[in-house]
């Protein structure tokens, strides 16, 4: 998984890490327990280097160091448990450890070398002393064991094989792992703002916000549309002045974009800012339309610009209160993918492409080159007028991800294709042109077959893999379309 910019904030995940062993073979073999010790410092020294703040218990050995290990997990908050298998362990010295802290384990399969060096290994005529080579490399044998008992005490358990160094891949998905659970955690803290309600008739949209917290955990904090307008009546003139410069140093302001228009977007950006702060927001769901000459409408009609600089500070905003897809926007914004809300435009036959966007906002740090502004006489579907944001996503690997809804459960759709250049529609909406291995047609046909809100969260990279653990982490099916 690449992504071109940091992810969101929020603290690192905290991960379990220990390593197995069993007790009746240190004495029989002298300096194994020694050398296997070394073995999971070097892990622990990885996963931090990876991100991972780790809580490392060293060696469990027996059923009672098991048991205080699983109290001391729990006492820690972990996220995750990392299992390091360093040579063959009773099933009873692992279960305790775990049990206790109810959360999933990736067991790490990781062998010292990328062989035993045999021809040594039998020249050693030492029996004892080759048993206890061969077991620092007995990672393999336990695995089943465990396995067999983490699933029959429906404990989530999962696996990674391979090589303690020079092994990309094995690093890569660990690194993954780790990149999942940091988003599960950041899910699971999220302050998610609902403000205004949904854009009347489209059904689709339509969430149970219950079903949300029950499976990403956070809260979500309802808000009135007032309370923006009134926070707009306390922006002084030279805070306007200053959000206008912070506009013109983010984004390309076309000519055409009226002074006044500019000033309008300003106040409302700076109450944004301030409405997000007095209720910790790190998402927000909108929606309104108000009556003509309102405050509120004016509020509503203001809002592109500074929805536009949240959502780059990794508070993404999910226009026409799509609910589901701010939840789709943070999680590929933690990912470090960015997340910018987009929906089907119209299909290039002739490109065998398709071409997505919305109305804004868009994710500035994921933008092919500067974000334009542009003044609309009109919002399509919507009331009033303003200043809107045109961008195209990064030319590149892309990631598609929906939250889906249907029969009381949640669900992540997700495709990768390619950000690919060419013309786009300059009607000053977010705009971007995609490619897919399945053909446009083939792609919709694909992704509307498994029936998801005509919404989603366009990001940079393919961070499917990481998707996938995601969904294993809070139980959720997965679906990749391509």
């Amino acid at each position: 998984m690449t992504t071109p910019f940091p992810a969101a904030g929020g603290r690192a995940p905290r991960v379990g890490l220990f390593s197995i062993g069993l007790d009746a073979y240190w004495p029989q073999f002298p300096g194994l327990r020694e050398r296997l010790d070394g073995y999971a410092e070097r892990v622990a020294g990885k996963l931090e280097a990876l991100g991972a703040e780790v809580v490392n218990l060293g060696m469990v050995d027996n059923p009672a160091r098991a048991m205080d290990a699983g109290h001391e997990f729990r006492r820690a908050d972990v996220d995750l448990i990392f299992l390091y298998i360093t040579t063959y362990a009773l099933s009873s010295t692992v279960l305790p450890a775990v049990r206790r802290p109810g959360v999933p384990v990736v067991a790490l399969n990781l062998a010292p070398a990328p062989a035993i060096d045999y021809a040594a290994f039998n020249r050693s005529g030492d029996r004892a002393k080759m048993t206890g080579e061969w077991l620092a490399f007995c990672q393999a044998c336990p695995a089943p064991e465990i396995a067999n008992v983490f699933s029959r005490c429906r404990i989530p358990f999962f696996q990674v094989t391979g090589m303690l160094d020079d092994d990309p891949a094995a690093w890569s998905e660990i690194g993954e792992w780790i990149a999942a659970v940091r988003a599960a955690a950041v899910m699971e803290r999220n302050r998610l703002g609902v403000m205004g309600h949904y854009y009347g008739g489209m059904l689709d949209i339509y969430s149970d916000l219950t079903l949300q917290c029950a499976t990403f955990g956070g809260h979500i904090e309802m808000i009135e549309i007032d309370e923006l307008a009134s926070l707009r009546e306390g922006v002084t003139e030279e805070e306007i002045a200053a959000r206008v410069e912070r506009f013109r140093e983010a984004f390309e302001v076309q000519p055409d974009c009226p002074p006044g228009e500019l000033a309008r977007a300003a106040r409302t950006s700076v109450a944004l800012d301030r409405l997000v702060a007095a209720h910790d927001l790190g998402s927000l769901a909108y929606f309104y339309s108000g009556a003509a000459g309102s405050p509120n409408e004016d509020a509503i009609g203001s809002i592109i610009l500074g929805n536009t600089l949240l959502t780059a500070r990794g508070i993404p905003v999910a226009g026409e209160m799509e609910i589901k897809n701010a939840q789709a926007m943070k999680i590929m914004d933690t990912l470090g993918a960015g997340g910018s809300f987009t929906e089907f435009y119209a299909v290039d036959f002739q490109e065998d492409a398709l071409l997505m966007g919305h109305d804004g906002p868009g994710h500035a740090a994921i933008a092919e080159g500067r974000i334009k502004v542009r003044p609309l006489g009109v919002y399509h579907g919507k009331t009033g007028r303003g200043l809107s944001v045109e961008m195209s996503v990064k030319h590149g690997p892309v990631t598609m991800l929906s939250v889906a809804e249907a029969g009381g459960r949640l669900r992540l759709l997700y495709a990768e294709g390619e950000s690919i250049p060419g013309p786009i529609l300059e009607i000053g909406n977010t705009n971007t042109r995609y490619r897919f291995p399945l053909g446009a047609r083939g792609f919709v046909n694909a992704w509307t077959r498994h029936a998801p809100a005509h919404h989603c969260a366009a990001g940079v990279g393919h961070v499917g893999a990481t998707l996938e653990k995601l969904a294993a982490l809070l139980g959720l099916e997965c679906v990749r379309v391509c």
